[in-house]
């Protein structure tokens, strides 16, 4: 990929530095995967290899990722490194204060450094509905308490949790809603003009506040701290690739709120592809040549211009790839829980703590997908390995217990006939249990397979890829047809799979056992 004459072709990577790709996640929402965009087409502008992970997970999965050495570069805002990540405090900092603290306080906990500032703030827009807050002469943030008990406020997951967010609104303003409900980025502004919520936490890049009937409720106290964003960078990167750096360095100020917010309605409200935009801007601000690609902002894939099924048409040699990627994970997933639950399901058989040992691998199934999966970082990095280990571990308890009870369960007359005769434990296992729990374990398994065909889509959180990709980017960029571009698959894979295992099971099934009345499957 040619670069531009001059100066910035000097800092085009040496010879020395070309190794591994430089992996740029970014989190699952529309700014920060266009940030992801521009770091890594600046990056291929200079000669490096990028490996794209956008969508990535929560502030807590990058930054995770990022210490493991798993991620190299990431975008992230100044206030959320220093309250969400850092847990500390922005009472009497300027905001060379707050970056100069994120940046001590990551290069020693985490191994990484924050860059020269992009040039704007995002900070929180808390957003009502026009007519709403005139109707009652709502203009700041202390104007509320006596009107929060009658609203309704939608909140990201990230908002509410974080000390920065609803509990510092519920602290610092006495505000106690009515109801708050957990909202998505992607759906968010949808809610607030659907008039299903009466406040939003908005963000004051968010294209979408250009053209909405809202009021902006001033942070009249101060308790958001400074935003502002920045790539962050591995030391070790920084150190042994130092041309990454300077190709970053290069968007120092290149960005304000106005160009931001424009970037963001060209994605989230003109559907326009995240990579067009970017190129654009990269274009325009001479950082790249015009022989580095189109220089034209296209509809991505053209989706706007076609129907669905034409979208899922032009989509076909990647979805392909990522519905082969999802089967590996479920294939391998699935064979490892075999391999485990049904031997574990024998050597409890006669066990008087059978159902202690399964109600143990029955807590796994307790612990939410998604959760379990960032528990997997520091232990496993990110990529195929963590989700197959996740995946495993929740294809346990459906296999166990099925064939647990199936072999406890299997015709007595029939057992004691083989006990009658002579036959040892092992034999009556081998040649009279098993064959009659046929039918329970294969429904077990069938169960584990489709559980796993659902779960393995939120693999795509910590870059392990597969039919959750599309999900993933569809939700971050509100693009309805791109989200079913990976939904639609996922559903046809698990009736595909379910069926394949029931023919393997009509294979297996001995013959005499009457295939009409098989034992009923037992949900996990």
């Amino acid at each position: 990929m040619a670069c531009l004459p001059g100066p910035l072709a000097a800092q085009t990577e040496r010879p020395a530095e070309r190794t591994a790709p430089v992996v740029v996640a970014s989190k699952p929402f529309a700014e920060s995967h266009l940030l992801g965009e521009l770091f890594s087409q600046l990056l291929e502008a200079r000669g490096f290899e990028v490996d794209r992970r956008p969508g990535l997970g929560s502030t807590a999965i990058v930054t995770e990722a990022l210490a493991a050495g798993d991620v190299d570069v990431i975008p992230e805002y100044t206030g959320t490194g220093l309250l969400a990540v850092l847990g500390d405090s922005v009472a009497g900092r300027t905001p060379m204060e707050v970056f100069a603290a994120v940046d001590r306080a990551y290069r020693e906990r985490y191994g990484a450094r924050w860059l020269p500032p992009l040039g704007f703030e995002n900070t929180y827009a808390m957003a009502m509905p026009g007519p709403l807050a005139r109707a009652r002469g709502l203009r700041a943030l202390s104007q509320l308490e006596p009107e929060a008990p009658s609203l309704t406020a939608g909140f990201t997951p990230d908002f509410i949790g974080r000390q920065d967010g609803l509990p510092a609104l519920e602290r610092v303003y006495g505000l106690r809603f009515g109801e708050v409900r957990s909202l998505v980025q992607a759906v968010k502004y949808s809610a607030l003009e659907a008039g299903a919520v009466d406040l939003i936490d908005g963000y004051s890049t968010d294209g979408r506040l250009d053209g909405m009937d809202v009021e902006i409720l001033e942070d009249d106290r101060g308790i958001f701290p400074p935003y502002h964003a920045a790539p962050v960078v591995r030391d070790r990167v920084a150190q042994e690739r130092p041309g990454v750096v300077a190709a970053l360095a290069e968007l120092a100020n290149r960005l304000d709120v106005g160009t931001m917010r424009r970037m963001n309605r060209q994605v989230e409200e003109e559907g326009l592809a995240v990579e067009a935009v970017a190129r654009d801007f990269l274009l325009a601000a001479g950082l790249v040549a015009s022989d580095t690609g189109g220089n034209s902002v296209q509809t991505a894939d053209g989706a706007a211009n076609q129907g669905f099924l034409s979208y899922l048409w032009s989509q076909r040699g990647e979805r392909a790839s990522q519905t082969g990627r999802h089967l590996v994970l479920v294939a391998v997933s699935l064979l490892l829980g075999i391999l485990v639950a049904l031997p574990l399901a024998v050597a409890i058989l006669d066990s008087p703590s059978a159902d202690l040992v399964i109600r143990g691998v029955g807590v796994l199934q307790t612990i939410p997908s998604i959760a379990l999966l960032a528990f997997m970082i520091p232990l496993l990095g990110i990529g195929i390995v963590p989700a197959v280990v996740a995946l495993f571990l929740y294809s346990l308890l459906p296999i166990v217990r099925n064939t647990y009870q199936g072999l406890r369960d299997a015709d007595p007359a029939a057992v004691a006939s083989g006990e009658a005769l002579g036959m040892t434990r092992g034999q009556v296992l081998r040649w009279i249990r098993l064959p009659l729990a046929t039918p329970a374990i294969m429904a077990g398994i069938r169960i584990a397979a489709v559980v796993n065909v659902g779960t393995a889509t939120l693999a795509a959180f910590i870059g392990a890829g597969g039919l959750g990709d599309p999900i993933v980017a569809g939700l971050t960029l509100a693009d309805s047809q791109m989200i079913l571009s990976g939904a639609l698959p996922a559903a046809l894979l698990a009736v595909a799979v379910d069926a394949v295992l029931g023919v393997v099971e009509r294979k297996v099934r001995p013959r005499g056992l009457s295939p009409e009345t098989p034992p009923t499957p037992r949900s996990a």
